[in-house]
Protein backbone atom coordinates (compact mmCIF):
# COMPACT_ATOMS: atom_id res chain seq x y z
CA UNK A 1 0.00 0.00 0.00
CA UNK A 2 1.38 3.41 -0.94
CA UNK A 3 0.79 6.72 0.81
CA UNK A 4 -1.40 7.64 -2.16
CA UNK A 5 -4.04 5.33 -0.68
CA UNK A 6 -4.00 7.17 2.64
CA UNK A 7 -6.51 10.02 2.80
CA UNK A 8 -6.28 12.84 5.34
CA UNK A 9 -9.55 13.80 7.04
CA UNK A 10 -10.54 16.21 9.80
CA UNK A 11 -11.31 15.43 13.41
CA UNK A 12 -8.08 14.25 15.01
CA UNK A 13 -8.77 11.74 17.77
CA UNK A 14 -12.56 11.83 17.22
CA UNK A 15 -12.40 11.07 13.49
CA UNK A 16 -12.65 7.26 13.95
CA UNK A 17 -16.16 5.91 14.61
CA UNK A 18 -17.19 5.66 18.22
CA UNK A 19 -14.80 8.18 19.78
CA UNK A 20 -15.81 11.38 21.59
CA UNK A 21 -13.81 14.10 23.31
CA UNK A 22 -14.44 16.95 25.69
CA UNK A 23 -12.13 19.65 27.07
CA UNK A 24 -12.22 22.64 29.37
CA UNK A 25 -10.10 25.29 31.07
CA UNK A 26 -10.21 24.46 34.76
CA UNK A 27 -7.40 26.76 35.94
CA UNK A 28 -4.42 24.41 36.24
CA UNK A 29 -2.43 26.76 34.03
CA UNK A 30 -3.01 30.31 32.87
CA UNK A 31 -5.14 30.65 29.77
CA UNK A 32 -6.65 28.03 27.50
CA UNK A 33 -7.78 24.45 27.85
CA UNK A 34 -5.90 22.30 30.36
CA UNK A 35 -8.04 19.20 30.94
CA UNK A 36 -9.56 16.77 28.46
CA UNK A 37 -11.40 13.47 28.25
CA UNK A 38 -11.35 10.92 25.42
CA UNK A 39 -14.04 8.24 25.29
CA UNK A 40 -14.73 5.18 23.18
CA UNK A 41 -18.41 4.23 23.17
CA UNK A 42 -17.37 0.57 23.18
CA UNK A 43 -14.46 -1.33 24.80
CA UNK A 44 -11.18 -0.77 22.98
CA UNK A 45 -8.16 -3.02 22.74
CA UNK A 46 -5.48 -0.70 24.02
CA UNK A 47 -1.70 -0.64 23.99
CA UNK A 48 0.62 1.89 25.55
CA UNK A 49 4.31 2.72 25.76
CA UNK A 50 5.76 4.80 28.56
CA UNK A 51 8.94 6.58 29.58
CA UNK A 52 11.88 4.40 30.60
CA UNK A 53 13.09 7.08 32.99
CA UNK A 54 13.66 5.62 36.48
CA UNK A 55 11.86 8.64 37.92
CA UNK A 56 8.28 8.02 36.87
CA UNK A 57 5.19 10.18 37.34
CA UNK A 58 2.18 8.84 39.25
CA UNK A 59 -0.15 8.68 36.19
CA UNK A 60 2.45 6.59 34.33
CA UNK A 61 2.65 4.10 37.21
CA UNK A 62 -1.12 3.84 37.34
CA UNK A 63 -1.75 3.62 33.59
CA UNK A 64 0.92 1.05 32.81
CA UNK A 65 -0.77 -1.29 35.29
CA UNK A 66 -4.30 -0.45 34.14
CA UNK A 67 -3.59 -1.09 30.46
CA UNK A 68 -2.42 -4.64 31.26
CA UNK A 69 -5.77 -5.67 32.74
CA UNK A 70 -8.10 -5.50 29.76
CA UNK A 71 -10.17 -3.24 27.50
CA UNK A 72 -9.99 0.53 27.92
CA UNK A 73 -12.84 2.98 27.40
CA UNK A 74 -11.43 6.40 28.32
CA UNK A 75 -8.42 8.61 28.92
CA UNK A 76 -8.26 11.66 31.20
CA UNK A 77 -5.34 14.03 30.66
CA UNK A 78 -4.30 17.35 32.15
CA UNK A 79 -1.60 19.85 31.26
CA UNK A 80 0.19 22.37 33.43
CA UNK A 81 1.09 19.88 36.17
CA UNK A 82 2.99 16.60 35.66
CA UNK A 83 2.00 14.99 38.99
CA UNK A 84 5.58 13.70 39.12
CA UNK A 85 7.72 13.43 42.26
CA UNK A 86 4.61 14.00 44.36
CA UNK A 87 4.88 10.95 46.64
CA UNK A 88 2.00 8.82 47.85
CA UNK A 89 -0.47 11.68 47.46
CA UNK A 90 0.37 11.90 43.79
CA UNK A 91 -0.65 8.28 43.30
CA UNK A 92 -3.90 8.86 45.21
CA UNK A 93 -4.61 11.91 43.04
CA UNK A 94 -4.04 9.95 39.82
CA UNK A 95 -6.45 7.29 41.09
CA UNK A 96 -8.96 10.01 41.99
CA UNK A 97 -8.79 11.32 38.42
CA UNK A 98 -9.58 7.84 37.06
CA UNK A 99 -12.41 7.34 39.53
CA UNK A 100 -13.96 10.75 38.83
CA UNK A 101 -13.79 10.15 35.07
CA UNK A 102 -15.38 6.72 35.50
CA UNK A 103 -18.25 8.21 37.52
CA UNK A 104 -18.82 10.99 35.01
CA UNK A 105 -18.84 8.65 31.99
CA UNK A 106 -20.52 5.63 33.57
CA UNK A 107 -17.45 3.39 33.49
CA UNK A 108 -15.25 1.38 35.83
CA UNK A 109 -11.98 3.01 36.96
CA UNK A 110 -10.20 -0.02 35.50
CA UNK A 111 -11.29 1.20 32.04
CA UNK A 112 -9.68 4.64 32.44
CA UNK A 113 -6.10 5.65 31.66
CA UNK A 114 -4.58 8.80 33.18
CA UNK A 115 -1.92 11.11 31.73
CA UNK A 116 -0.44 14.38 32.96
CA UNK A 117 2.13 16.87 31.68
CA UNK A 118 3.61 20.07 33.01
CA UNK A 119 5.67 21.22 35.97
CA UNK A 120 7.31 18.52 38.11
CA UNK A 121 7.04 18.42 41.91
CA UNK A 122 3.81 20.34 42.44
CA UNK A 123 0.70 18.68 43.92
CA UNK A 124 -2.30 18.58 41.62
CA UNK A 125 -5.01 21.17 42.37
CA UNK A 126 -7.62 18.45 42.81
CA UNK A 127 -10.64 20.69 43.37
CA UNK A 128 -10.03 22.33 40.00
CA UNK A 129 -9.32 19.01 38.29
CA UNK A 130 -12.41 17.25 39.64
CA UNK A 131 -14.56 20.21 38.59
CA UNK A 132 -12.87 20.12 35.20
CA UNK A 133 -13.64 16.43 34.75
CA UNK A 134 -17.31 17.13 35.42
CA UNK A 135 -17.31 20.03 32.96
CA UNK A 136 -15.45 18.15 30.22
CA UNK A 137 -17.74 15.17 30.73
CA UNK A 138 -20.71 17.33 29.84
CA UNK A 139 -19.08 18.41 26.57
CA UNK A 140 -18.35 15.03 24.96
CA UNK A 141 -18.84 15.13 21.20
CA UNK A 142 -17.60 13.77 17.85
CA UNK A 143 -17.48 17.26 16.39
CA UNK A 144 -14.04 17.88 14.81
CA UNK A 145 -13.74 21.02 16.92
CA UNK A 146 -13.79 18.81 20.02
CA UNK A 147 -10.88 16.86 18.60
CA UNK A 148 -8.99 20.13 18.21
CA UNK A 149 -9.94 21.20 21.75
CA UNK A 150 -8.58 17.90 23.08
CA UNK A 151 -5.30 18.57 21.27
CA UNK A 152 -5.05 22.09 22.67
CA UNK A 153 -5.77 20.89 26.20
CA UNK A 154 -2.67 18.68 26.27
CA UNK A 155 -0.24 21.45 25.20
CA UNK A 156 2.35 23.05 27.48
CA UNK A 157 5.15 25.00 25.74
CA UNK A 158 3.87 23.92 22.32
CA UNK A 159 3.21 26.82 19.97
CA UNK A 160 0.70 24.93 17.83
CA UNK A 161 -1.59 21.87 18.12
CA UNK A 162 -0.39 18.60 16.60
CA UNK A 163 -3.14 16.37 15.25
CA UNK A 164 -3.91 14.23 12.22
CA UNK A 165 -6.59 11.83 11.02
CA UNK A 166 -6.37 9.34 8.15
CA UNK A 167 -8.68 7.00 6.25
CA UNK A 168 -7.74 3.84 4.37
CA UNK A 169 -9.87 1.39 2.41
CA UNK A 170 -8.91 -2.22 2.98
CA UNK A 171 -10.68 -5.55 2.77
CA UNK A 172 -13.96 -3.90 1.83
CA UNK A 173 -13.86 -1.73 4.93
CA UNK A 174 -13.01 1.91 5.55
CA UNK A 175 -10.74 2.28 8.55
CA UNK A 176 -10.00 5.60 10.22
CA UNK A 177 -7.11 6.55 12.48
CA UNK A 178 -6.79 9.73 14.54
CA UNK A 179 -3.94 11.13 16.58
CA UNK A 180 -3.01 14.02 18.85
CA UNK A 181 0.41 14.72 20.34
CA UNK A 182 2.15 17.32 22.44
CA UNK A 183 5.79 18.08 22.95
CA UNK A 184 8.29 20.85 22.31
CA UNK A 185 10.95 20.35 24.97
CA UNK A 186 12.41 17.64 27.23
CA UNK A 187 12.35 15.34 24.19
CA UNK A 188 14.74 12.39 24.04
CA UNK A 189 12.67 9.23 24.46
CA UNK A 190 13.61 5.60 24.54
CA UNK A 191 10.19 3.93 24.58
CA UNK A 192 7.81 6.79 23.83
CA UNK A 193 7.73 10.55 23.61
CA UNK A 194 5.89 13.16 25.59
CA UNK A 195 2.14 12.56 25.19
CA UNK A 196 0.48 11.02 22.14
CA UNK A 197 -3.03 9.59 21.85
CA UNK A 198 -4.03 7.47 18.86
CA UNK A 199 -7.52 6.20 18.12
CA UNK A 200 -8.80 3.83 15.46
CA UNK A 201 -12.00 1.99 14.60
CA UNK A 202 -9.98 -0.95 13.24
CA UNK A 203 -10.57 -4.39 14.70
CA UNK A 204 -7.35 -5.62 16.28
CA UNK A 205 -6.39 -8.20 18.85
CA UNK A 206 -4.67 -6.95 21.97
CA UNK A 207 -1.42 -8.48 20.74
CA UNK A 208 -1.78 -6.79 17.35
CA UNK A 209 -2.40 -3.41 19.00
CA UNK A 210 0.81 -3.71 20.99
CA UNK A 211 2.91 -4.96 18.09
CA UNK A 212 1.62 -2.31 15.68
CA UNK A 213 2.22 0.48 18.20
CA UNK A 214 5.74 -0.69 19.03
CA UNK A 215 6.67 -0.85 15.36
CA UNK A 216 5.20 2.58 14.58
CA UNK A 217 6.83 4.25 17.59
CA UNK A 218 10.24 2.72 16.86
CA UNK A 219 10.22 4.47 13.47
CA UNK A 220 8.80 7.80 14.57
CA UNK A 221 8.70 9.00 18.18
CA UNK A 222 11.83 7.01 19.07
CA UNK A 223 13.75 8.79 16.30
CA UNK A 224 13.39 12.28 17.70
CA UNK A 225 15.36 14.44 20.10
CA UNK A 226 15.20 18.13 20.87
CA UNK A 227 17.39 18.51 23.93
CA UNK A 228 18.51 15.02 24.97
CA UNK A 229 16.36 15.10 28.12
CA UNK A 230 13.87 12.30 28.81
CA UNK A 231 10.62 13.17 30.57
CA UNK A 232 9.10 11.49 33.62
CA UNK A 233 5.69 11.40 31.91
CA UNK A 234 6.22 10.17 28.32
CA UNK A 235 3.16 8.23 27.17
CA UNK A 236 1.84 6.93 23.84
CA UNK A 237 -1.58 5.26 23.85
CA UNK A 238 -3.35 3.39 21.03
CA UNK A 239 -7.06 2.54 21.37
CA UNK A 240 -8.67 0.25 18.78
CA UNK A 241 -12.44 -0.12 19.28
CA UNK A 242 -13.39 -2.22 16.22
CA UNK A 243 -16.29 0.07 15.27
CA UNK A 244 -15.46 -0.33 11.56
CA UNK A 245 -16.79 -3.89 11.85
CA UNK A 246 -15.56 -7.23 10.60
CA UNK A 247 -12.99 -9.65 11.99
CA UNK A 248 -9.52 -8.74 13.22
CA UNK A 249 -7.22 -7.47 10.50
CA UNK A 250 -4.92 -10.01 8.88
CA UNK A 251 -2.38 -10.26 6.07
CA UNK A 252 -2.42 -7.36 3.60
CA UNK A 253 -5.11 -5.54 5.56
CA UNK A 254 -2.99 -5.57 8.70
CA UNK A 255 0.02 -4.42 6.69
CA UNK A 256 -2.02 -1.53 5.25
CA UNK A 257 -3.09 -0.52 8.75
CA UNK A 258 0.51 -0.67 9.98
CA UNK A 259 1.65 1.60 7.16
CA UNK A 260 -1.09 4.11 7.93
CA UNK A 261 -0.30 4.04 11.64
CA UNK A 262 3.39 4.49 10.88
CA UNK A 263 2.64 7.46 8.64
CA UNK A 264 0.44 9.08 11.29
CA UNK A 265 3.11 8.68 13.99
CA UNK A 266 5.84 10.02 11.71
CA UNK A 267 3.85 13.13 10.87
CA UNK A 268 3.17 13.82 14.56
CA UNK A 269 6.80 13.13 15.51
CA UNK A 270 8.10 15.52 12.85
CA UNK A 271 5.63 18.14 14.09
CA UNK A 272 7.08 17.84 17.59
CA UNK A 273 10.61 18.43 16.31
CA UNK A 274 9.55 21.35 14.11
CA UNK A 275 7.87 22.90 17.15
CA UNK A 276 10.95 22.37 19.32
CA UNK A 277 11.42 25.18 21.80
CA UNK A 278 13.13 27.99 19.89
CA UNK A 279 13.73 25.78 16.84
CA UNK A 280 14.24 27.29 13.38
CA UNK A 281 15.37 24.20 11.45
CA UNK A 282 14.36 20.53 11.11
CA UNK A 283 17.40 18.26 10.84
CA UNK A 284 17.68 14.61 9.81
CA UNK A 285 20.84 12.91 11.09
CA UNK A 286 21.51 9.77 9.06
CA UNK A 287 24.29 7.34 9.90
CA UNK A 288 25.06 4.61 7.35
CA UNK A 289 27.62 1.85 6.98
CA UNK A 290 27.78 0.78 10.63
CA UNK A 291 28.48 -2.76 11.80
CA UNK A 292 25.33 -2.80 13.97
CA UNK A 293 22.09 -0.81 13.91
CA UNK A 294 22.45 -0.05 17.62
CA UNK A 295 25.87 1.50 17.02
CA UNK A 296 24.52 3.60 14.16
CA UNK A 297 21.76 4.82 16.48
CA UNK A 298 24.19 5.77 19.23
CA UNK A 299 26.28 7.82 16.80
CA UNK A 300 23.25 9.48 15.20
CA UNK A 301 21.85 10.45 18.59
CA UNK A 302 25.24 11.76 19.78
CA UNK A 303 25.38 14.09 16.77
CA UNK A 304 21.74 15.12 17.12
CA UNK A 305 22.10 15.90 20.84
CA UNK A 306 25.39 17.81 20.58
CA UNK A 307 24.85 21.45 21.64
CA UNK A 308 27.83 22.45 19.49
CA UNK A 309 26.38 20.79 16.39
CA UNK A 310 22.94 22.25 17.07
CA UNK A 311 24.22 25.79 17.61
CA UNK A 312 26.35 25.58 14.47
CA UNK A 313 23.23 24.66 12.51
CA UNK A 314 21.40 27.58 14.08
CA UNK A 315 24.24 29.82 12.90
CA UNK A 316 24.08 28.20 9.43
CA UNK A 317 27.70 27.09 9.74
CA UNK A 318 28.68 23.68 8.26
CA UNK A 319 31.10 22.99 11.11
CA UNK A 320 32.03 19.43 10.18
CA UNK A 321 34.60 19.20 12.98
CA UNK A 322 31.83 19.23 15.58
CA UNK A 323 29.92 16.48 13.78
CA UNK A 324 32.94 14.22 13.33
CA UNK A 325 34.13 14.72 16.91
CA UNK A 326 30.64 13.96 18.29
CA UNK A 327 30.71 10.64 16.42
CA UNK A 328 34.20 9.82 17.61
CA UNK A 329 33.39 10.55 21.25
CA UNK A 330 30.80 7.74 21.44
CA UNK A 331 33.45 5.10 22.06
CA UNK A 332 32.34 3.08 19.04
CA UNK A 333 35.31 1.98 16.93
CA UNK A 334 35.59 4.07 13.76
CA UNK A 335 38.11 4.31 10.93
CA UNK A 336 38.68 8.01 10.32
CA UNK A 337 39.91 7.44 6.76
CA UNK A 338 36.68 5.63 5.81
CA UNK A 339 34.34 8.38 7.03
CA UNK A 340 32.37 10.41 4.52
CA UNK A 341 30.20 13.30 5.72
CA UNK A 342 27.54 14.96 3.59
CA UNK A 343 25.48 18.05 4.32
CA UNK A 344 22.58 17.69 1.98
CA UNK A 345 24.20 16.22 -1.12
CA UNK A 346 27.44 18.14 -0.60
CA UNK A 347 30.40 15.97 0.42
CA UNK A 348 32.24 17.96 3.07
CA UNK A 349 34.58 15.45 4.77
CA UNK A 350 36.38 12.44 3.32
CA UNK A 351 39.56 10.44 3.90
CA UNK A 352 40.21 11.99 7.28
CA UNK A 353 40.05 15.64 6.24
CA UNK A 354 38.03 18.40 4.58
CA UNK A 355 37.21 17.97 0.90
CA UNK A 356 38.73 21.40 0.20
CA UNK A 357 41.32 20.27 -2.36
CA UNK A 358 43.46 22.43 -4.71
CA UNK A 359 41.04 21.65 -7.54
CA UNK A 360 38.11 22.84 -5.44
CA UNK A 361 40.07 25.97 -4.60
CA UNK A 362 40.38 26.72 -8.32
CA UNK A 363 36.64 26.11 -8.77
CA UNK A 364 35.92 28.42 -5.85
CA UNK A 365 38.11 31.13 -7.33
CA UNK A 366 36.40 30.77 -10.70
CA UNK A 367 32.93 31.01 -9.11
CA UNK A 368 33.86 34.04 -7.08
CA UNK A 369 34.14 32.86 -3.49
CA UNK A 370 37.10 32.03 -1.24
CA UNK A 371 37.76 28.45 -0.16
CA UNK A 372 37.17 29.61 3.40
CA UNK A 373 33.67 30.79 2.50
CA UNK A 374 30.63 28.65 1.84
CA UNK A 375 30.09 27.48 -1.75
CA UNK A 376 26.72 28.76 -3.01
CA UNK A 377 25.08 25.30 -2.98
CA UNK A 378 26.13 24.58 0.61
CA UNK A 379 25.18 28.08 1.70
CA UNK A 380 21.66 27.53 0.33
CA UNK A 381 21.43 24.19 2.15
CA UNK A 382 22.48 25.73 5.48
CA UNK A 383 19.95 28.55 5.08
CA UNK A 384 17.07 26.15 4.44
CA UNK A 385 14.41 25.22 6.98
CA UNK A 386 15.22 21.51 6.61
CA UNK A 387 18.57 19.82 6.08
CA UNK A 388 20.21 16.39 6.20
CA UNK A 389 23.46 15.41 7.87
CA UNK A 390 24.64 12.06 6.49
CA UNK A 391 27.67 10.29 7.94
CA UNK A 392 28.87 7.16 6.17
CA UNK A 393 31.12 4.98 8.33
CA UNK A 394 32.25 2.47 5.70
CA UNK A 395 32.24 -0.43 8.17
CA UNK A 396 29.07 -2.41 7.38
CA UNK A 397 25.47 -2.19 6.18
CA UNK A 398 23.57 -1.09 9.30
CA UNK A 399 22.06 2.39 9.50
CA UNK A 400 19.96 4.62 11.72
CA UNK A 401 18.17 7.95 11.51
CA UNK A 402 17.34 10.56 14.15
CA UNK A 403 15.28 13.73 13.74
CA UNK A 404 16.28 16.84 15.65
CA UNK A 405 16.35 20.64 15.45
CA UNK A 406 18.79 23.47 15.99
CA UNK A 407 19.47 25.15 19.34
CA UNK A 408 18.78 28.86 19.56
CA UNK A 409 18.93 31.60 22.18
CA UNK A 410 15.15 31.37 22.40
CA UNK A 411 15.41 27.80 23.78
CA UNK A 412 17.46 29.15 26.70
CA UNK A 413 15.01 31.98 27.28
CA UNK A 414 11.96 29.68 27.28
CA UNK A 415 13.48 27.22 29.73
CA UNK A 416 15.00 29.90 31.98
CA UNK A 417 11.49 31.26 32.45
CA UNK A 418 9.79 27.85 32.95
CA UNK A 419 9.85 27.84 36.74
CA UNK A 420 8.66 25.33 39.32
Amino acid sequence: MSKDNIQEVSGGVVAPSGFLAGACACGIKQGGYDLALLLSNRPARAAALFTTNQIVAAPVRLSRETVKRGPIRAVVVNSGNANACTGAQGHLNAMAMAEATARELGLSPSEVLVASTGIIGQPLPMEKILAGIREAGQKMSRDPEHGRSFTRAIMTTDTSPKELALKIDTGGRTITLGGAAKGAGMIAPNMATMLAFITTDATLTRRQSKACLQRAVSRSFNQITIDGHMSTNDTVILMANGASGGPCLRGRDLTAFQEALGHLCQVLARAIVKDGEGATKFVRVIVKGAKKEKEAGVIARAIANSPLVKTAINGEDPNWGRIISAAGATGITLDEKRLRLYIGESLIFEGGTSVASPIQALVAEHQGYSIGALPPMLKNIMQGKELDLRLELGLGRAEAEVWTCDLSEKYVTINARYHT
